[in-house]
């Protein structure tokens, strides 16, 4: 008996420390391609300058200025990629505000729906779909991850992405100066 006891209180403790990473990549995926991106780049430049037999104080220069160009390019692409797919995201949470507001019963029946095929009885996905209505943000935020695939609370950041995307550049774009210099 005093095994199973362990074994729950084990289970209990384990489920109160239950986390996930961030899966969404809102910056993962910029500063992998960055450092990639400032890697690659960054070598061959650098020894295409090098095969026209230049000084090495010239070939870091190189280096260091491809470091710069390309960190701030990356960084400003990568800032209005995110900045527009927000934005589009944003008009979409606008829309479904919009519906939600206009049209709460067609939303409901909409939500109750959702459930009904995700195998809930009728009357209770209509119950549920009534009171999670009843809020019109958490009315939103069900809608947005069902509807969209979104999480309303968790946009990206143009800027966490820019600043990623900038740093992860410049420290691929660093590797090959380093043993230039």
């Amino acid at each position: 008996m005093a095994i199973i006891e362990t074994d729950a209180v084990l289970h209990e403790a384990h489920r109160d420390n239950h986390t996930h990473r961030d899966v969404n990549g809102g910056w993962l995926r910029p500063a992998v391609f960055g450092a990639m991106d400032g890697l690659v780049s960054n070598l061959a430049l650098m020894t295409g300058v090098a095969g026209g037999a230049v000084s090495q104080q010239t070939i870091v220069i190189t280096g260091l200025a491809g470091l710069a160009a390309g960190a701030f390019s990356m960084a400003a692409g990568e800032y209005t990629s995110v900045a527009s797919q927000r934005e589009l995201v944003e008009a979409e949470l606008d829309v479904e505000r919009r519906e939600l507001r206009k049209h709460p019963k067609d939303e409901m029946a909409e939500l109750a729906a959702l459930y009904e095929s995700r195998g809930v009885d009728a009357p209770l996905a209509r119950e549920v779909a009534r009171q999670l209505s009843r809020d019109p943000e958490q009315a939103l935020e069900i809608h947005a991850r069902e509807e969209l695939g979104i999480d309303p609370g968790d946009l990206p950041s143009p800027l966490v992405a820019a600043v990623s995307s900038f740093g992860a550049f410049a420290l691929g774009a660093l590797l090959p100066v380093l043993p230039a210099r």
